[in-house]
């Protein structure tokens, strides 16, 4: 409303002919609202007179806003969060471990094709949209999701579509072989977009995690992609698309029918692999190794035209930190809040991060880096805070050392302002986040998945709220003492030695080792 009336004001004072006119037929009605009106002397902060009272809904009880769960007779996990609107989002999550690199990927690729009830990816969008819903895979280092968002009267439909596509595909050769050539192009896409991040975070895990669990690639590698077919992918399904490893999550939905719904199409259902019992699982849990991964490429022609972007080298360094299920997965989501970061051309304007450290730091102060970010990837077992970033190949050494530099500071004295800062915006944004619904599906299935549980929002802003100075300076530095995980990518001609980053991170002013060439 403040702004529709804020706006007739400026239009009222304007200087055409229309405006001047307005103002003679009487006192402006704008006035009676404005700061210089008829109440001259209440404050903003307070209700205007004769202003009707605003009315909130409100919630009757706490098992109105908690995750049910249910656990069946098979060992699958049934949770619902109750949420007012008409539309619900259900899914599945499942535990991802190593058997053939590349798996994941094909089966994100053919989720939603040919089924047992099914001739077509065309029938099961004809059949959603019935009900006005749409469907979606994506798969992630730990977690694989198969998501359709619909109509909550077709909730039945919804879960026996689900139970299909999951337990009953075709996996047809055509099919197999399609997706073999989407795989490909993705792969030769992910090498030539100008965008270096996604190919830097695959670069950074194969460092920090060297050939185990959450280092292997997530994206199939092309070694691969003529070796996966409907056998491999059988028995990789038979080992872990088992009850027991997935969770049915739903958002807007009643708790009961859901269950009834999980007992009719997921109990004691025969899927397309057979009913073998699994035999070889992998259970192990991720070793930090640390390390470096490198790849020389020529970054020049990376875009083409009258204003192509300039050759960068991109780096990344990273350590590591702990899982999502520690106590101190929170001071280090302030932590990483607190670094912030971001391109050189995106700062500006409010909550855009202009006052993190990164920002402050690096790109206010060294005008020829483009890019400082921080990132955090937290797993079940492990861990791995990391920062980006980019500049010309020619100043690879110098922003190596600034990165070492903010590393070592990380463990340094903690300003009381820029903590409590941190933590409104990591609460903001998680609350934010969390008006979505496919971001609450998600949050209920891993969490549901990881810990049988889930901690409700208001429960994780009071463990932000309650991070004090001296837990972001414990984590900092306990995490400092480990070694390394580098990724380069560009021209790496300057780029110090991994002996002489490690070295950096271990000194007490995060300087790089003098060196000292005789010919340059």
């Amino acid at each position: 409303m403040a702004a529709v009336v804020l706006a007739a004001t400026r239009l009222l004072r304007g200087s055409g002919s229309w405006g001047c006119s307005r103002l003679r037929f009487g006192p402006p009605a704008y006035r009676r609202f404005s700061s210089g009106g008829a109440y001259p002397n209440i404050p903003l902060s307070s209700p205007l007179p004769g202003v009707p009272k605003p009315v909130f809904a409100t919630v009757d009880g706490q098992e109105k806003f908690e995750t049910k769960v249910t656990t069946l007779d098979n060992g699958l996990r049934v949770a619902s969060q109750n949420k007012f609107g008409q539309f619900c989002t259900v899914g599945r999550s499942r535990y991802e471990a190593k058997y053939l690199s590349g798996i994941a990927h094909f089966l994100e690729k053919l989720a939603f094709s040919s089924t047992a009830r099914f001739d077509s990816k065309d029938e099961i969008l004809l059949t959603l949209e019935k009900h006005g819903g749409i469907c979606d895979c994506q798969t992630s280092r730990d977690t694989t999701m198969y998501a359709v968002s619909a109509d909550s009267k077709g909730l039945d439909t919804v879960v026996a579509l689900l139970a299909d596509v999951v337990l009953q595909p075709r996996l047809t050769d055509e099919e197999v072989e399609m997706t073999r050539m989407a795989v490909q192009f993705e792969l030769e896409d992910l090498n030539l977009r100008p965008d270096p991040e996604p190919l830097l975070t695959e670069m950074i895990h194969e460092a920090a995690y060297r050939e185990n669990t959450v280092g292997l690639h997530r994206f199939c590698p092309t070694e691969n992609v003529a070796k996966i077919n409907r056998e491999v992918l059988h028995s990789y399904l038979r080992n872990y698309y088992t009850p027991d490893r997935m969770v049915l999550a739903g958002v807007g939905v009643e708790h009961e029918h859901l269950v009834d719904c999980a007992r009719k199409y997921l109990l004691g259902v025969q899927p397309a692999w057979g009913s073998a019992e699994a035999v070889d699982i992998d259970r192990s849990v991720a070793q930090y190794t640390g390390g470096i991964a490198k790849l020389e490429r020529d970054m020049s022609n990376v875009s083409l035209g009258p204003t192509p972007i300039p050759e960068l080298t991109h780096i990344m360094v990273g350590l590591e930190s702990c899982s999502f299920l520690e106590e101190d997965f929170i001071p280090f989501a302030v932590l990483n809040m607190m670094m912030g970061g971001g391109g050189s051309f995106s700062a500006g304007g409010p909550g855009k991060g202009m006052f993190s450290r990164l920002y402050l730091n690096v790109l206010n102060r060294h005008h020829w880096m483009y890019n400082a970010t921080s990132y955090h990837h937290s797993y079940e077992d492990t861990g791995l805070l990391c920062i980006h970033a980019s500049a010309d190949p020619r100043q690879v050494r110098e922003m190596v050392e600034i990165i070492t530099k903010e590393f070592i500071l990380m463990g340094g004295t903690v300003d009381t302002v820029e903590l409590e800062r941190a933590k409104t915006q990591l609460t903001s944004m998680l609350m934010m986040n969390l008006e979505s619904r496919p971001v609450i599906f998600e949050d209920v299935g891993r969490q549901v998945l990881a810990t049988r549980s889930r901690k409700l929002p208001h429960e994780l802003c009071t463990l932000i709220r309650n991070v004090k100075p001296e837990d972001v300076k414990r984590v900092a530095s306990k995490m400092l003492r480990g070694k390394p995980a580098v990724a380069a990518l560009g021209d790496l001609t300057d780029l110090p030695t991994y002996e002489h980053i490690q070295t950096a991170l271990s000194s007490k002013d995060g300087r790089l080792p003098r060196t000292y060439r005789l010919f340059r």
